[in-house]
């Protein structure tokens, strides 16, 4: 699928990896691009092409009014994390941060059920997974659990939605303003999370926006994960 005149939906398009792939979605062509989070005023290029939407993954009835307004659309993306995610040893973990964890899987379930009614039949969607999923790694439990459930969730529905294609984007340790360090101490961390991977770097968010745009772009893929990782499944 070409993305030239093509209408797209982007949850979570307001920074990091979102915003990197709604700048390649305008760059490609894109007819129009809408912009969806709690807090889309964090966008501030201006574009007639872009149209900024708030909502909240987990409301099913904003969600449904939604897309209602935006009508038929060829391609849904989701890089909408739904809340916090809880890091550390899971044996002394506050269980609410791990249950909250989850609360990717639920926007996710929510975007995909209500999105897809307004999704052209040639249309695809792309989410996000992490290769925690396949990989844990000490005090990434949640991250891995929430991540595991994601990817069988897509391909527990990749059968039922077809023709529509359906993708999972699954990034390492990527540089985004998730991340609340600054400075030394940002560098070190990255630095340090990143010190056994093949690649010795955190990822960018441009990187993985590039490989959302070929999930979207390439017609032969559907039910597949796609590793943007430095090398971490293998390190």
């Amino acid at each position: 699928m070409k993305l030239n005149n093509k209408k797209v939906v982007v949850f979570g398009g307001t920074s990091g990896i979102g915003l990197a792939t709604i700048k390649l979605l305008l760059k490609g062509g894109a007819s129009k691009v809408y912009a969806i989070s709690r807090n889309p005023n964090k966008v501030k290029i201006k574009k007639k092409k872009l149209i900024l939407e708030t909502a909240d993954v987990l409301d099913e009835a904003s969600l449904k009014k939604l897309f209602k307004k935006i009508g038929n659309y060829d391609v849904l993306i989701s890089t909408a994390t739904g809340g916090e995610r809880a890091i550390g040893p899971f044996l002394t973990m506050n269980m609410r941060g791990y249950r909250d964890s989850f609360d990717k899987l639920w926007g996710y379930a929510n975007v995909v059920r209500h999105g897809v009614k307004k999704l052209k039949k040639n249309g695809n969607v792309v989410l996000v997974s992490g290769s925690p999923a396949r990989r844990p790694k000490p005090g990434f439990v949640a991250i891995s659990s929430t991540g595991g459930a994601v990817e069988a969730f897509v391909r527990a529905i990749t059968l039922e939605l077809a023709p529509v294609r359906i993708n999972l984007i699954s990034p390492g340790v990527i540089d985004t303003p998730m991340s609340p360090l600054k400075g030394k101490a940002r560098k070190d961390f990255y630095k340090n999370a990143t010190k056994e991977n093949i690649i010795k770097r955190a990822g960018t968010a441009d990187e993985v926006a590039k490989a959302i745009i070929f999930a979207i772009e390439n017609e032969f893929i559907t039910g597949t994960t796609i590793d943007i990782d430095g090398g971490w499944i293998l390190s």
